[in-house]
């Protein structure tokens, strides 16, 4: 009786023991802060024609990719490029032009974050700085501490070559040492060195990212106190990371490398779409039973036993990525990344989104193209200047990144009155953008003139 009793004492301690640790375990948001450069650094058509004409290696059927790369991308004329890029010196740039883009991102969007929380930099205890593409010594964490002079047992990260979805890495890194450490500040930058990497070769599939990316990045301050649960915006729910690098194909679907001039750039294969096709739906086994009501599940076995016995097959996710589950119930608002119209629109078509829940994906794509990492925070953001978001809404983040990875994250919406418009402040209301055609389209069609194929460009 005795050694009964005391196993029901060891369970029941066990037991508490484990709510308590959970209880302690929360991952909260404080706020955000995305960067918004000058008027003058912004990409229009004349600025994408100056850098294009620049470079000597291109001819009339590089003109004519590029032409219809733009005007399919889904980036308005309100981009921004790099300083180097539209200085002409995006073929030889120097360090000092890596670092001094890299300060203006974070230090811009660290000095309106403390400034909007009122934290002290010398209270954050965790730095992470996920930057894939620059790598200097001493790191860009160590920098950020030099600036702000922060504390000396500050537990700090630099995460590199994880692409556009490193927000996300950052973000299940910080949840997983708050689970070892206590009553944490944690600060998370998610930028990209774009001016340094801009490709100036001829290949076509290296050419894309120039297309695509463009200069942008956040920072983020999280806390695991529960003190401090009243002025958080977002909780994190789940987070759950898919890696498939194994896959040799999807190794090497998006990757840096040299062509065949010796030009450095980033390589987008066609099996890039297969590649996250793979990823997500690997991501999603996993993710959805930690987020959609068990009615949904159950419907979505009762689906997929009638696919594979009743029809006899499954579907190849690589060509039809349509998922029999509704989302919906269980999520409120999707934070795609904003990496391409074909990215936004074969996530939405498997996913059986509306273009209301696209809009916000959309518009942060147009007004400010692909960011890379820090790209989620300018959709997030949408969505709070739109005053979308209410208390206890879910909402579902989705990132893609070279590897290949998909990561993925679920926030549970803290509060009502989320309306800080922040870098959407000057335009929100002229949004969303009913007509998104690309002036390009306009204005350079005539580079498609047949007569043109008889004459030489130089």
């Amino acid at each position: 009786m005795e050694f009964l009793v005391t196993i029901c004492l060891l369970f029941l301690c066990s037991l508490i023991s484990y709510f308590y640790k959970k209880r302690n375990q929360c991952c909260y948001i404080l706020g955000y802060e995305c960067y918004k450069a000058a008027d003058d650094r912004k990409l229009n058509t004349e600025a994408c024609v100056r850098v294009v004409m620049r470079n000597k290696n291109l001819r009339l059927e590089q003109y004519r990719f590029l032409l219809k790369t733009i005007v399919s991308s889904g980036l308005g004329e309100e981009t921004y490029g790099p300083t180097n890029v539209l200085d002409g010196r995006e073929e030889f740039p120097t360090l000092k032009d890596a670092h001094s883009e890299m300060d203006e991102i974070m230090f811009d969007t660290l000095d309106n974050l403390f400034a909007k929380t009122g934290v002290s930099p010398s209270e954050i205890d965790i730095l992470v700085v996920d930057v894939s593409l620059f790598a200097p010594s001493p790191s860009l964490a160590g920098r950020i501490i030099n600036r702000y002079k922060m504390r000396d047992n500050i537990k700090s990260f630099n995460l590199s070559g994880m692409g556009c979805s490193a927000s996300m890495v950052a973000i299940d890194l910080v949840q997983r040492l708050f689970k070892t450490y206590k009553n944490q500040l944690a600060i998370v930058v998610s930028t990209e060195s774009i001016g340094c990497h801009w490709y100036c070769g001829k290949e076509k599939s290296m050419m894309l990212s120039n297309c695509l990316f463009r200069a942008g990045g956040a920072s983020i301050l999280l806390t695991n106190k529960r003190a401090l649960k009243d002025r958080a915006m977002f909780k994190l729910n789940c987070a759950l990371r898919t890696n498939t690098s194994y896959d040799d194909e999807a190794y090497g679907c998006c990757i840096q490398l040299e062509d065949e001039q010796g030009y450095e750039g980033f390589l987008l294969t066609k099996n890039l779409p297969k590649a996250a096709a793979k990823a997500f739906t690997e991501n999603l086994k996993i993710l959805v039973p930690k987020i959609l009501p068990v009615r949904e599940l159950l419907r979505y076995a009762i689906s997929t036993l009638g696919r594979k016995y009743i029809k006899g097959q499954t579907p190849d996710p690589a060509r039809a990525l349509i998922f029999p589950f509704n989302l919906k119930s269980g999520i409120e608002h999707f934070c795609l990344h904003p990496g391409g119209r074909a990215v936004i629109d074969g996530l939405g078509k498997s996913l059986r989104l509306s273009e209301y829940d696209l809009e916000p994906t959309r518009m942060a794509l147009y007004r400010f193209g692909n960011t890379s990492a820090g790209g989620l925070w300018y959709v997030l953001s949408y969505m709070e200047a739109k005053k979308r978001l209410k208390k206890g809404d879910r909402i579902l983040m989705v990132s893609l990144g070279a590897g290949f990875m998909c990561n993925n994250c679920v926030w549970e919406v803290m509060k009502d009155d989320l309306e800080d418009t922040k870098v959407w402040k000057d335009c929100i209301d002229s949004y969303p953008r009913k007509n998104l055609v690309n002036p390009f389209t306009e204005k350079y069609s005539w580079i498609n003139d047949e007569c043109l194929n008889f004459v030489r460009i130089d």
